[in-house]
């Protein structure tokens, strides 16, 4: 199903802008008749819309900047965005390819006021409802796995943000938004064989971060419960 095009001024920008042939069939039904609704001018589908994109463009927004508050504010910069631009959307089209990339412009302007110095840096990391591990009940792994499990997601969240923003984008929309390639390329505004390089780069990087990570945990004397070795006489 086709992607809502833009006016030139309006979002997202030509070079992120996806196209309307190479958008596959929609996924997320609720969301694109809500968004249809409102592109008409009907204010009470913003409700379902926001609460259908919200969590999915905090998701994304969280996984690029590595900032639970920096992902609020800019998901609220995304919405706007998406409202003044509604009168634009395609009726019909793929809403979701459509807001990432709006998202995306959003997060990218964040970068460049904040090379500029015109927006605050946020230091650290704060409490996030996206947080895997956060919310889980006191029974439901022992101390030890959810240890684990809570180095391993630091050990993907430290990778991703130390990686370049292409490499870091092109895996999240393909490994957690759950995009196609060729959705993720248009979204990008890139080749689907860049996007796949990209995200390659990226799985390959985690990859090598996780397996360091087990090897010197593996290593540490005492670690996960070993007994350290007494020394021989």
């Amino acid at each position: 199903m086709a992607v809502g095009a833009m006016r030139p001024e309006a979002e997202p920008r030509a070079a992120t802008r996806p196209n309307q042939a190479a958008i596959t069939p929609a996924a997320h039904p609720v969301a694109d008749a809500a968004m249809d609704r409102y592109a008409r001018g009907d204010d009470a589908a913003f409700a379902p819309l926001y609460a259908e994109l919200a969590p999915r463009l905090r998701g994304f927004l969280l996984r690029l900047s590595g900032d639970a508050a920096r992902a609020a504010d800019l998901v609220q910069e995304t919405f706007l965005r998406m409202h003044r631009a509604r009168g634009a959307f395609a009726v019909g089209g793929a809403v979701l390819p459509w807001a990432l990339a709006i998202a995306r412009n959003a997060y990218i302007d964040h970068v460049r006021k904040r090379a500029r110095g015109d927006a605050p840096l946020r230091v650290g990391r704060e409490p996030d409802d996206d947080d895997e591990t956060a919310e889980l009940p006191s029974g439901a792994a022992d101390g030890e796995q959810l240890v684990l499990a809570r180095e391993a997601a630091e050990t993907v969240r430290a990778t991703l943000a130390a990686l370049p923003v292409s490499q870091r984008e092109a895996f999240v929309l393909l490994r957690f938004e759950g995009l196609s390639v060729a959705d993720a390329a248009e979204v990008l505004g890139a080749t689907p064989t860049a996007v796949k390089l990209r995200a390659f780069r990226a799985y390959e990087a985690l990859r090598a971060a996780l397996a360091r990570r087990d090897s010197e945990a593996r290593g540490a004397p005492g670690a996960r419960g070993e007994p350290r070795e007494k020394g021989r006489s």
